[in-house]
């Protein structure tokens, strides 16, 4: 097992070693493609110049050409790595989708029978009622950050923006009528519709069981519990977009048996509607919102760290997940057979800090969770823990299958945009962990409030040229020791994609 992980921790490449020894399908090669491999539509790029993009020497930095091509003015930029995968494995899509809901006149939601994996050519959905049909538009960005190959990045850049339509017109009847409360089961009353006020305190199970203060006792006590739970509206748009991308993972497991899909991704997602920006994020790609020029961080990144007690927990659960090779345990190094009886260091799902055990035999195994930092891996071989696609990763040299410690679920924060205003230089910075590895927040933030205040303010060139720039300090320059940014720090090597979402367009819109 040592000289088994051995080799693949030597094989770190951005997050996880090469396709084909980490459970591609064995015969992928034979299989055609799902989609082809492809720069963002929206840039509008030959193919030739989607060939001269993928020199991993000069990095050219491609830029968005035509605002127009994107909503509210959007900037955006990318490069391709520094030569560690051949093709740029970075995805975007950016699109304004409209979802058929019924009129607001009439409030009870239609049955819609959705298409459980749809192709990219359209919503496939069918109204089984005859009301009149208005469209709802939504605003979509999404950055995908693909490893082990481009294949899942691309698929998901195609067909997720369509899975969440599918699950928002599911409750779009509903969005669209804003003091209509969700109600628990479609098709049916509220339970408590029909009791009087002295009655809809008491839930039905004390009423059934006869309890002290039932229904026409004199003495009715204080409810203790509500009958139902209160709903949000928000909170249908987080699960629509949640439930998305669980549809969109099945649908890649269930389409790897038939085509070539190569690899996994972390996805980064952002929703426009009604007046809300809903931000998910599945991986470690990051959303952050510069406002007056100060940080408001609108999502979290999931590694291998941050997630330790999540991964701990499901492996003390399972431990035949673990292959009889790794420990939930984590010590802070690798535990020596000389150290066996003495005291070491440890934690375990239980604990944030930090205690002393005895160590035994089972402690010589691999940590479940090995390194530290950007160098944290799962199982030894994966530096993310949540994302889409990685079926069929295997640790490496051996049939242990890694996909049950990543989980495809994003978590969706959701921005208020519509309840305050917006100055033109207030926006949405989307970056892939290019971009992050090597300039924090605060840099970021004063690198674009930088560029944007010595821009005209009605230039709507400028959140791409405000993209291109920030693309650029993470890339730095070449130099004998390699690619270089601000103070001789190392530069990004990594696939960098960037978006610049001005926000005062968004306050427009509603």
């Amino acid at each position: 097992m040592f000289t088994r992980v051995k080799s693949a921790v030597a094989s770190f490449m951005g997050g996880m070693m090469p396709g084909g020894a980490n459970g591609e399908h064995p015969s992928g090669s034979d299989l055609p493609l799902r989609f082809p491999y492809r720069r963002p539509e929206f840039l509008g790029l030959s193919a030739d110049e989607v060939e001269c993009s993928a020199d991993h020497v000069a990095r050219p930095i491609l830029i968005l050409r035509e605002t127009e091509r994107l909503p509210w003015s959007t900037g955006y930029a990318e490069v391709i790595n520094a030569g560690k995968s051949a093709l740029n494995e970075d995805q975007a899509c950016c699109e304004v989708m409209r979802v058929k809901r019924r009129s607001t006149s009439t409030r009870s939601p239609s049955r819609r029978r959705r298409s459980s994996l749809p192709n990219g050519d359209g919503l496939s959905v069918k109204d089984d009622t005859d009301a009149s049909l208005e469209d709802l538009p939504f605003h979509y960005w999404a950055l995908f950050d693909g490893h082990a190959g481009s294949g899942v990045a691309v698929m998901a850049s195609h067909l997720l923006h369509h899975h969440i339509a599918l699950h928002l017109q599911e409750v779009m009847d509903i969005l669209a009528t804003p003091d209509l409360t969700p109600p628990t089961c479609l098709g049916e009353e509220p339970l408590n519709q029909h009791l009087g006020p002295a009655q809809k305190g008491l839930s039905r199970a004390v009423s059934l069981r006869g309890a002290a203060g039932a229904p026409g006792s004199p003495h009715t006590p204080p409810a203790r519990f509500f009958s139902e739970k209160k709903v949000s509206q928000e909170s249908l748009v987080v699960g629509a977009i949640e439930n998305a991308f669980k549809d969109m993972d099945f649908q890649i497991e269930r389409e790897k048996s038939v085509y070539n899909i190569s690899g996994g991704c972390t996805a980064l997602v952002v929703v426009y509607l009604l007046g809300n920006l809903y931000v998910g994020n599945a991986g470690d790609s990051r959303a952050i919102v510069i406002r007056s020029g100060e940080v408001v961080p609108v999502s979290s990144e999931f590694t291998p760290e941050s997630e330790r007690q999540r991964l701990q927990f499901l492996a003390y659960m399972q431990p035949q997940l673990l292959g009889n090779e790794f420990t939930h345990l984590e010590f802070p190094r690798r535990v020596q057979r000389r150290e066996v009886g003495k005291k070491m260091l440890y934690r375990d799902f239980t604990m944030s800090g930090w205690a002393y055990k005895t160590i035994n035999d089972d402690d010589l195994k691999f940590p479940l969770i090995y390194g530290e930092g950007k160098k944290a891996r799962v199982l030894a071989t994966i530096g993310v823990t949540r994302g889409l696609g990685d079926h069929h990763l295997k640790v490496h040299d051996s049939n242990i299958f890694i996909k049950p410690f990543l989980s495809c679920c994003p978590e969706v924060q959701v921005y208020p945009l519509s309840q305050s205003e917006h100055g033109a230089d207030d926006v949405l910075v989307l970056g892939t962990d290019g971009l992050w590895d090597v300039l924090s927040n605060q840099e970021v933030a004063e690198a674009v409030s930088g560029f944007l205040g010595n821009c005209d303010p009605d230039d709507q060139h400028r959140y791409t040229m405000a993209a291109q720039d920030l693309v650029m300090r993470a890339r730095g320059v070449l130099k004998d020791r390699g690619w270089r940014i601000a103070n001789d720090r190392l530069g990004s090597g990594d696939d960098i994609s960037v978006y610049i979402i001005p926000l005062m367009h968004g306050n427009k819109q509603t």
